[in-house]
């Protein structure tokens, strides 16, 4: 069955990207990115950017935005049987060339897990006018991480000082 990426996060202001693979089942169902509660994205985000409260989903994506983070996936669509990478098949990406054109002060990519990077690799050639990260997945699937040790990695690219 073929799944369907969202709409991306951001504004002609945006820093850096964040390309996840493509939306799991709960995201799918929420209309929410990342909105499996054992993903550990948006826990990271708060603790990256000091936000203690719970924050709701529009809220989140605000977060992001002040901080001049966009959000988007680099399947728009493919074939994939329940929500694991790894089952992804088919891929058709988005239009990140154009996308990332239309994004004047864009000046980093990070790929959310391999996954979104391989397939990025497979479709599109990387440029020197940007820096690319690949991070370890925010996914429940990527158990070997703590949140500790996602906060570790993450912080160092995100977290502005």
């Amino acid at each position: 069955m073929f799944k369907q990426s969202f709409l991306p996060i951001e504004h002609k202001e945006i820093q850096i990207l964040i390309l996840g693979s493509l939306p799991g089942d709960k995201s799918i169902h929420e209309q929410q990115y990342y909105a499996h509660p054992q993903n550990r994205f948006w826990k990271l985000m708060q603790h990256i950017f000091n936000k203690t409260a719970p924050l709701s989903y529009p809220q989140k994506l605000d977060l992001l935005l002040e901080n001049q983070i966009g959000l988007w996936d680099v399947c728009a669509r493919a074939k994939r049987k329940g929500s694991m990478d790894l089952d992804i098949v088919e891929e058709i990406p988005n239009d990140l060339p154009h996308f990332i054109s239309q994004h004047p002060r864009l000046e980093t990519i990070i790929f959310n897990g391999q996954k979104a990077h391989h397939v990025y690799e497979k479709h599109f050639t990387k440029s020197e006018h940007y820096q690319y990260y690949t991070l370890p997945s925010t996914s429940p699937a990527n158990a070997r991480y703590s949140l500790e040790k996602l906060l570790q990695e993450w912080s160092l690219l995100l977290k502005k000082d």
